[in-house]
């Protein structure tokens, strides 16, 4: 068995790359796409999800690797910071899915479960009163989000916590050995589906059929590229562009 771990932030196409490679025979994965409970367990109290690497005790990491069996291979998948803002959004504001939290609660420690629960509820509350009708939390908490949520808007939120999970898996893959990591452009996929699945293949090491490969991205449309920039509108993204521009450079897309 080849594990392989695709890292993104949120609203960037991981769901959309997950669900083609395990549709591919000998190719599997959990079928829930929220695993920060295996991150979190046994530092459940830590104030945020950028939990430094000396909190992984021996316990720890024996909870983890069980999990995961192995981790060997990465693939790094990201895309425009303004198009998975306005994408992020949505999120932060969506209704209440009872189908979606019960298939999500099978992956949670058993042992986590209330202070989860707990956790959850508060959120909805908080949405009922909210002016934004926004949850309490979504997404990725940064090390200093109290501070973000109250100096910043929803859509500043978003913009920086697509710029905080970019810049942290960046500093990590930059330090590994050549061939560990393959970064793919939302972008590039979603318009290339086949010629970028193809080069995701031979990075796992995994044969298929042309035809296959045809078949298991024909769902993939680039509709989406540009749909959260225009639901910003120009003035906000304006503002987001000035916030985490520099993120955006670097990758092209400013």
């Amino acid at each position: 068995m080849q594990p392989l771990i695709v890292i993104g932030a949120p609203r960037s196409g991981t769901n959309m790359l997950r669900d083609i490679l395990t549709s591919f025979d000998g190719v599997a994965t959990w079928p829930c796409d929220e695993i920060n409970y295996i991150w979190r367990h046994g530092n459940l109290s830590f104030p945020s999800d950028e939990i430094p690497s000396e909190f992984a005790s021996s316990s720890v990491k024996r909870f983890i690797r069980k999990s995961f069996n192995d981790i060997r291979k990465y693939i790094f998948i990201y895309r425009d910071g303004i198009d998975a803002t306005g994408s992020a959004k949505e999120r932060w504001t969506a209704k209440l899915d009872i189908p979606y939290i019960l298939k999500k609660v099978t992956y949670v420690p058993k042992m986590d479960l209330p202070y989860y629960a707990f956790r959850y509820l508060c959120s909805r509350v908080y949405r009922f009163f909210s002016r934004e009708k926004r949850l309490a939390f979504w997404g990725p908490t940064l090390e200093d989000m109290s501070t973000i949520l109250h100096n910043y808007t929803l859509n500043e939120v978003c913009a920086l916590q697509w710029q905080r999970c970019i810049e942290k898996a960046e500093e990590v893959f930059s330090s590994m050995p050549e061939g560990k990591v393959l970064r793919v452009r939302y972008e590039d996929f979603v318009c290339q589906p086949i010629q970028e699945l193809t080069k995701i293949l031979d990075f796992m090491g995994k044969e298929a059929s042309t035809e296959d490969i045809s078949m298991s991205v024909k769902g993939v449309s680039p509709l989406s590229l540009g749909k959260g920039r225009k639901a910003l509108g120009d003035i906000e993204v304006a503002k987001l562009e000035r916030l985490i521009g520099d993120t955006l450079k670097r990758y092209d897309y400013l």
